[in-house]
């Protein structure tokens, strides 16, 4: 079977080419993209739990250092990489355009291997997956991990750039303010989104006239619903609205994704990420803010 995954790939259809991922001369690069939730200080680095176990082939890929460029203010808590340097990282893993990508983090996909997802979707690259319920998923069906840590032979930086007509920045948002509510959908929790409680940023609330839509929804015991099932819940919620009007946003940037990996995998294709969501709407005073 060709591997070509855009969205999704099962455990199984992973392991039938977990070969391919050990050489390389191999097509499959393997990324592991384990990552932290702010709401959950003192965990364990991430980076220690991969060295401690991971699928075999797999690479670390850090939401921090490699996924994010933490250094760039005003942009929320986890703004975008430069694109430059994303690609030189790319060709130091030895990733380049004829590689098939599957990337997964320790359960659902949403800390953040639809992060990793997306970033190389605004690259252009079509062949990269998330694999469906993650590390978790691949441990219970009695696949191996190793302790073994891989390196590629170094390419080229990857030949391409982010496109930015993809992403949606604050002032993009706050020019559709005047729009009828249903385009701007945040994924954050319906307590977060209220404005009840704000356990990581130092305002509560959200951008007025965005509905909520908590990602946890596109989900049934860790794992993406069937396609058909998301398809119809996702076309209901956003009612007349079309996929390609559609914004998504969370608490920095990262859930986003994974929302965006819904839609996608539904089919309801063209609907962008508000990078800097939430963390970055509160860096300036000026923007309007709404709660309950």
């Amino acid at each position: 079977m060709t591997m070509n995954w855009t969205t999704l790939v099962s455990v199984e259809d992973l392991a039938a080419h977990i070969d391919d991922a050990a050489s390389d001369e191999g097509s499959l690069r393997v990324f592991d993209a384990r990552a932290v939730a702010a709401i959950a200080p003192g965990a364990t680095h991430p980076a220690l739990l991969f060295k401690a176990g991971h699928i075999p082939g797999a690479q670390y890929a850090d939401l921090n250092n490699d996924l994010s460029d933490v250094g760039r203010t005003g942009l929320g808590r986890h703004p975008l990489p430069d694109s430059q340097t994303f690609v030189r990282k790319l060709g130091a893993w030895g990733v380049g355009p004829r590689h098939q990508i599957v990337i997964h983090d320790a359960q659902d996909g949403s800390m953040a291997a639809a992060r990793m997802w997306w970033l190389l979707k605004l690259l252009g690259h079509e062949r990269v997956a998330v694999l469906d319920g993650g590390l978790a998923a691949w441990q219970a069906a009695g696949l191996p991990v190793t302790t073994d840590t891989r390196t590629f032979a170094e390419l080229e930086r990857y030949p391409g750039q982010f496109d930015f007509t993809r992403i949606v920045d604050a002032e993009a948002v706050r020019a559709r303010l005047g729009e009828d509510s249903g385009w701007l959908v945040d994924v954050r929790g319906a307590e977060r989104y209220r404005g009840d409680v704000e356990p990581i940023d130092p305002v509560a609330g959200h951008v007025p006239g965005a509905l909520n839509r908590p990602f946890p929804l596109n989900l049934r015991d860790g794992r993406f619903k069937p396609k058909d099932e998301l398809r119809a819940e996702l076309r209901q919620f956003i009612a007349l609205q079309s996929p390609e009007h559609i914004v998504l946003m969370c608490g920095s940037g990262v859930t986003a994704c994974h929302a965006l990996l819904a839609f996608e995998h539904a089919g309801l294709h063209g609907a962008r990420v508000f990078a800097g969501s939430w963390s970055g709407w509160i860096t300036d005073a000026s923007r309007p803010i709404a709660k309950g």
